[in-house]
């Protein structure tokens, strides 16, 4: 389990505890719709830390005659799972609520200064949040661009968790938008069209966190660089002469499959072939850890699929 998977998560889990139960309870006291669909939002964020760390715990399980390469893929399944919460249970009825109350309009809203207090503590707290998972996405992230990060990233947890604490920032700036405005001109109609806002914003994240995730699921390679680090590394052991096929899969965030195929030395022996593919294995294996499964196959022609030419 990656510890600064963990201590981001744990991090975002009691911010949004707290959290939730204040804009809960400003919510009911303030009855403005935008408060309330922060505080179901902070709920949802909160059940969904709990699922990532549920994920976490189920992905240590060792190997079993069930799932015989182990139970790396958790770290996948459940932040989909959380992408799709975060979709209905945030997104959905923050949009539902907010048309509810455009519906049925009564006076505006009373005792906004519970939501102006609340709405600002959380400023606060989710930006603390925000700070830790944004500090361990920059040590992800170092040396590469944003996007190639987003399109090079094995480890969704911690994209997740700063999507979602980027989103709540926002949401409550909609939020204390939304409520200022209903108490500044006495029209109601704001602080729905607020909650409504921050349900489409939800919705928005929630399916840019499914596509990510949706591509890990059904089976992403390594990264260009552990490929050809791979490649190299299974090239310069004596005997190798050329890697002609390379396939890689990642199971979880250092969890990889690689599948080589290597043309030896036609002069060696079949216990010699033995003994190469050995050291083929220990040198990946050493300097590669996350290569847990290793497959080496025989094949003089292959197809080329992930091998680069020789320098």
């Amino acid at each position: 389990m990656s510890a600064d998977s963990r201590k981001v998560v744990l991090a975002a889990l009691a911010g949004n505890v707290a959290i939730a139960a204040c804009k809960l309870a400003a919510a009911g006291l303030s009855h403005s719709s935008a408060t309330l669909a922060e505080g179901v939002h902070s709920l949802a964020d909160s059940g969904n830390q709990a699922l990532l760390l549920i994920g976490m715990r189920l992905a240590m399980r060792p190997a079993s005659e069930r799932f015989p390469f182990g139970r790396a893929s958790e770290r996948y399944f459940w932040p989909f799972v959380v992408s799709l919460l975060l979709f209905s249970v945030g997104g959905a009825f923050a949009i539902f609520d907010g048309i509810h109350a455009l519906l049925n309009q009564g006076g505006a809203p009373q005792s906004l200064v519970w939501s102006y207090a609340v709405l600002g503590v959380s400023l606060v707290l989710e930006g603390a949040s925000f700070r830790v998972a944004l500090g361990e996405f920059r040590k992800v992230a170092v040396g590469r661009s944003m996007r190639r990060t987003l399109v090079e990233t094995r480890d969704p947890t911690i994209l997740l968790v700063l999507a979602e604490d980027a989103t709540a920032l926002v949401g409550l700036v909609l939020a204390l938008v939304a409520v200022g405005a209903t108490g500044l001109t006495g029209m109601s109609v704001w602080d729905p069209l607020g909650s409504i806002l921050i349900g489409l914003l939800l919705c928005c994240v929630a399916l840019f966190l499914a596509w990510v995730t949706h591509g890990l699921l059904i089976g992403e390679s390594a990264t260009p660089t552990d490929r050809k680090r791979a490649l190299e590394l299974a090239r310069t052991v004596p005997g190798v002469e050329d890697v002609t096929q390379l396939l890689t899969m990642h199971l979880g965030p250092d969890v990889i499959i690689l599948a080589l195929k290597v043309a030896f030395d036609p002069a060696l022996t079949v216990p010699q072939v033995e003994d190469v593919t050995n050291r083929i294995e220990i040198a990946i294996r050493g300097a590669m850890p996350q290569m847990r499964k290793i497959f080496v196959e025989a094949d003089s022609r292959g197809d080329k699929r992930g091998v680069e030419p020789r320098a």
